[in-house]
């Protein structure tokens, strides 16, 4: 599905962070990307989702080069085969928390049938992620784990191909860690959804099928 091959990245003051760096990952699979901070980690994230370029190499989804795309032709890939969950929720706090799951939809002209075929989605993930109770209330009302899984649900809803998950554990507490966490393989078992997680938490880490360490 995503294959990185022999992509070299630096910045300045900084050198090298990775030199000649290649990685497969294959349909409906669940990595977990883990190190020290400075070790790539974001960077690797920031490289699949075409928000930045490596130096050399390339980079190919289901065959195609990434690089070779227009800002244009990268905004649609984002849009139509990724779904970004950040450490922050970054939910909008004038909106519900079902407006906010509905934003994405709002970044392409949309039919109302497909709005409401959508909004049908919608209640289908917010009911498995348990947040159906909260669709109506705003972000400063609801709790972290909640808000997280409403970001879950919200990059869930153009159906992505790519779940790209930047410590999405780390500002919870680990109770609630661990239940989004399961919530995570459960996706992954039960929609075939291929999961790319960039975490310093080793549990988390766990629950995935592959592990990259970064140094």
């Amino acid at each position: 599905m995503l294959r990185i091959e022999n992509i070299t990245k630096q910045f300045p003051g900084r050198g090298k962070v990775f030199n000649n760096f290649s990685l497969e990952i294959s349909e409906g699979d669940s990595l977990a990307i883990t190190g020290p901070s400075g070790s790539g980690k974001t960077t690797l994230m920031n490289i699949i989702g075409s928000l930045d370029k490596p130096d050399t190499g390339e980079i190919l989804f289901r065959g195609k080069s990434l690089l070779s795309l227009s800002p244009n032709e990268c905004a649609e890939y984002r849009n139509k085969n990724l779904g970004f969950v950040f450490q922050e929720h970054l939910l909008m706090p004038h909106l519900t928390i079902k407006e906010n799951i509905m934003l994405p939809l709002f970044a392409t002209k949309i039919s109302d049938e497909a709005y409401y075929q959508k909004e049908e989605y919608a209640f289908i993930l917010m009911k498995r992620t348990g947040i159906t109770t909260i669709a109506d209330k705003y972000p400063e009302v609801v709790s972290g784990g909640e808000a997280q899984r409403a970001s879950l649900v919200r990059a869930l809803i153009n159906k992505p191909s790519i779940l790209l998950a930047d410590e999405p554990t780390g500002s919870l507490d680990p109770k609630t860690a661990n239940i989004l966490g399961n919530l995570l393989v459960e996706l992954n078992e039960e929609l075939g959804l291929t999961i790319i997680t960039a975490t310093h938490s080793e549990a988390l880490a766990g629950k995935m099928k592959s592990h990259l360490r970064l140094t």
